[in-house]
């Protein structure tokens, strides 16, 4: 009987696992080489760092991967990440701003503008609409907690 074979099922379970942890692990480890390169490679002296370190340890990143990139990012040889903010309108008229990491400014710049463009919306230029926004925080919450609308209702309830 073709295709009954447990081990193959586990293989392929296994591998798309795995596919989804290394793409977690990279953008973690991205995420602590960019902090690390920002300021001290400390944590304990580099509060964006010691938060990178402890999201990454809250994803079972394996230390010596933290370690890892926490060295990346002293050597001469690591790549050079950007953090760039786009603004723009989205559909409707509503002002959107994108904070993004990138090693590549022009790709990212296209890949944001065809979003923006496929979504019915355009991007802006530099000042377009920050003007309208303060940085006042940011509230992260796990996706299996509850659909966007309850948690929506529930933040405004609690004032926001």
């Amino acid at each position: 009987m073709a295709g009954h074979s447990k081990w193959a099922n586990i293989q392929h379970r296994k591998g798309r696992q795995d596919k989804l942890r290394s793409k977690l692990f990279s953008k973690l480890a991205k995420e602590i080489t960019v902090a690390a390169k920002m300021g001290d490679p400390d944590p304990d002296k580099n509060p964006r760092l010691r938060l990178a370190v402890k999201e990454a340890k809250s994803s079972s990143v394996p230390k010596d991967v933290i370690e890892r990139a926490i060295k990346k990012s002293q050597g001469g040889d690591a790549e050079n990440y950007d953090e760039i903010r786009y603004e723009g309108y989205g559909p409707n008229g509503v002002a959107v701003i994108v904070e993004a990491m990138t090693d590549n400014r022009n790709r990212t710049a296209s890949t944001v503008r065809s979003t923006f463009s496929k979504n019915g919306g355009n991007l802006g230029e530099t000042g377009s609409v920050g003007f309208m926004f303060d940085r006042k925080g940011q509230v992260v919450y796990p996706a299996d907690v509850a659909d966007a609308d309850t948690v929506m209702m529930a933040a405004i309830e609690a004032g926001a």
